[in-house]
């Protein structure tokens, strides 16, 4: 009867942790990867001056 018990938590556990992810870690990160670039460009087209060939 406690091998059921330990499955159930268990299987429990792996729902939640599996919701956590899709809902709020891979969305957060995902932000986080797009913006993390678009600063990056950002900041490279504040010292380097922007893309295309010199005037």
């Amino acid at each position: 009867m406690e091998e059921k018990d330990d499955s159930s938590l268990g299987k429990r556990h792996e729902t939640r942790l599996f919701l956590f992810l899709i809902i709020l870690l891979f969305p957060l990160l995902s932000i986080a990867l797009v913006g993390g670039y678009g600063f990056v460009v950002w900041m490279l087209q504040l010292i380097m001056g922007p893309p295309g060939p010199p005037a």
